[in-house]
């Protein structure tokens, strides 16, 4: 391991590297945000919330349980391996939703499209923590989010102005092909695996190993367990947002390209925000960030179904994005914080396990409660739960610095 130095500014150059392909990661999934429901109901008539919800139901699914085993493929084929695989799963997508005959095949495509996000997402986060060691991982996590985020928010843009444009297929798949490709050819050359750098890491660690991880993250150790459960909640109320915000936003008479640069607003002041909010968790109680961040998520969601003008749905859309802003960089810079290194990468699978699945489950509750109660009524409740998770989980957190 000679040679091998811990550090951001040690290991700028591959930081960035790793920085840029999880843009480009991000704009993978941002090719969804805007148009999916769109496209069921253009294509495939389909307007159900529940039915047009289970594309997001397979993503999340499949996206967790990729983000679990994510740390035990690490272990046995290496990190740039993964990542190379990945990559891999992410090509078919944007060709299978362009020429989809049926929408069983828009769930197929969102099952490959949650592995690669699974896989390539969870691969860039560890290895970026790698680099960094125990030093600045929130900065390096917001850095690392910011990138993955903001490239939703464009990708998503671009999606609905070339479905304005041109129709929603297959103009609008387009740019994805491009993504990746490119992704998978800067892998393949350029990227360089961080084995070495965690093992030099583990060598001068003082953190305890843990008996049991997965039922240390999941719910035995207190630290671990309060940011797995607001990581749940976080992503059950993102993906009622995807999937329900586009249909909100119709209701209230909104064109396609309207629809595009609102649904936008959240990801990219989310993504935006974490350049900031990242430094904060290198420095800020984590508890305290994750309280405050919860409830403005809260607050956003209690109001966004009563908001019917675009700069006030926009203000509510960017509160989100401020709210899920500190909570984000900050679950995994806790994570990290809390485990030995030779534990993370599980750990971390784990967490994004749960948090994942957290699109599957909001996806299916939201879905259900929207059909029985409608949608404002929906929104409603799952800003309630935001919130209370978010005190409970900073009560919980005692023990975290």
């Amino acid at each position: 391991m000679d040679g091998v130095k811990l550090g951001l500014r040690e290991n700028l150059p591959q930081f960035i590297l790793l920085v840029i392909i999880n843009a480009f990661v991000g704009a993978m999934i941002g090719i969804e945000r805007s148009i999916l429901p769109e496209l069921a109901q253009q294509a495939f008539h389909i307007a159900a919330p529940t039915a047009l919800l289970s594309f997001i139901v397979a993503f999340g699914i499949v996206k967790a349980l990729a983000n679990l085993f994510t740390g035990r493929l690490i272990q046995k084929i290496g990190r740039k391996k993964l990542l190379l695989l990945g990559w891999l799963l992410g090509i078919p997508v944007p060709f299978m939703l362009m020429y989809a005959p049926s929408w069983s095949w828009v769930i197929a495509a969102n099952i490959l499209l949650g592995a690669h996000q699974g896989f390539a997402w969870s691969t860039t986060v560890v290895m970026k923590i790698d680099l960094v060691g125990d030093q600045n991982r929130g900065l390096a996590m917001g850095l690392n989010e910011f990138a993955g985020y903001l490239a939703v928010a464009l990708s998503a843009v671009l999606t609905a102005w070339l479905a304005d444009r041109y129709g929603i297929r297959p103009y609008p798949f387009y740019p994805a092909v491009i993504i990746a490709i490119v992704g998978l050819m800067a892998t393949w050359l350029l990227v360089k695996d961080t084995h070495a750098h965690v093992q030099q890491e583990a060598g001068i660690s003082s953190i305890p190993r843990l008996k049991q991880v997965f039922i240390d993250t999941t719910w035995r150790h207190p630290n671990l367990s309060a940011v797995t459960t607001s990581g749940l909640v976080n992503n059950l109320n993102d993906g009622m947002i995807w999937g329900l915000l586009p249909v909100l936003l119709a209701g209230k008479g909104f064109s396609v390209h309207a629809i595009g640069l609102l649904a936008a607003v959240y990801p990219a002041v989310w993504g935006i925000s974490q350049l900031l909010t990242g430094k904060a968790a290198d420095r800020i109680n984590h508890a305290s960030l994750i309280r405050w961040g919860m409830l403005l998520q809260g607050l956003a969601l209690l109001a966004l179904p009563f908001s019917n003008q675009a700069w006030v749905l926009g203000g509510m859309l960017s509160l989100l994005g401020i709210g899920t802003a500190l909570v984000y960089p900050t679950f995994l810079a806790a994570i990290a914080q809390n485990t030995h290194p030779l534990d993370r990468a599980k750990s971390l699978g784990i967490f994004r396990f749960w948090r994942d699945l957290g699109y599957a489950i909001g996806a299916l509750v939201t879905g259900i409660t929207a059909h029985a109660l409608g949608l404002a009524t929906s929104i409603v409740i799952i800003g309630l739960l935001t919130g209370f998770i978010g005190w409970w989980a900073s009560r919980r957190m005692i023990k975290i610095s």
